[in-house]
């Protein structure tokens, strides 16, 4: 039996994860972290990761960027694996991410979703034989709420096609600022928000005289946190420090 900790409980995600985990035989939900406090949970709720004293086998935080700080503290000082599938950090941010990583297991990806993860893999097919010759687009669509643009997602695509394209890239996210003939060094990063659209990303890479597509749809929330369910599981039988994504599940 795998004991998580949900952080992030009383958001959105962390509602879908709790019950997934209590449709999962493998999981049971030790307790949960969230500055509203409990509201109508069956599990204990803390305000700060320091006041948990239990024990527990992972951390799955679908909070955001602000909680980070608190959150890697508790998981060096507990050597408590910590599955992050929050977006948004900054590149600071990111830079403790990665000293944290010396010190404890962490799971980071800026989507948990496994189709996903598949499409990454496509793309970075796709830029190593097209991208020399044809242009890269990427367009992502989200729902109203969603703060961060362009999507965590959409620069994780950009950055595999950047790093397989055989070519220098520079990412251009507003065309409206652009007055000159696209440039071949150019990835186009393009944000829609509106409605309750879960998320779609799409990859345009376009040459002469014929356009190649891959897109993702992404239907409910489920898809992210049954991934974060799984990384949890993952990383909680992992005792090297290290930063894992989601490469370690589709093997």
């Amino acid at each position: 039996m795998h004991k998580i900790i949900i952080s992030g409980c009383n958001g959105h995600m962390g509602r879908v994860v709790e019950a997934l985990c209590n449709a999962d035989p493998q999981v049971e939900v030790v307790a949960g972290f969230d500055i509203m406090g409990n509201t109508d949970h069956p599990f204990p709720v803390y305000t700060s990761p320091a006041l948990f004293e239990g024990q527990a086998d992972a951390i799955i935080d679908f909070s955001s960027p602000a909680a980070l700080n608190g959150l890697l503290d508790f998981a060096k000082v507990r050597k408590i694996p910590l599955v992050l599938a929050t977006t948004g950090y900054t590149p600071e941010q990111v830079a403790q991410i990665g000293a944290a990583a010396l010190e404890v297991p962490l799971f980071r990806s800026a989507n948990m979703s496994l189709g996903i993860n598949v499409l990454l893999e496509l793309v970075k097919k796709a830029a190593s034989v097209l991208g020399d010759s044809y242009d890269i687009e990427i367009v992502e669509r989200h729902h109203r709420r969603k703060v961060d643009a362009p999507s965590g997602t959409a620069l994780m695509i950009a950055d595999a096609a950047a790093a397989n394209c055989g070519h220098e890239t520079e990412y251009v996210y507003d065309r409206q600022r652009v007055r000159h003939p696209r440039e071949k060094k150019e990835i186009g990063i393009s944000a829609v928000r509106g409605g309750t659209i879960v998320g779609e990303h799409e990859i345009i890479f376009a040459g002469h005289d014929e356009v190649m597509e891959i897109k993702h749809t992404a239907l409910s929330r489920d898809i992210f946190a049954s991934g974060a369910i799984e990384a949890a599981k993952f990383i909680s039988s992992v005792s090297t420090p290290g930063l894992y994504d989601m490469s370690f599940l589709i093997k």
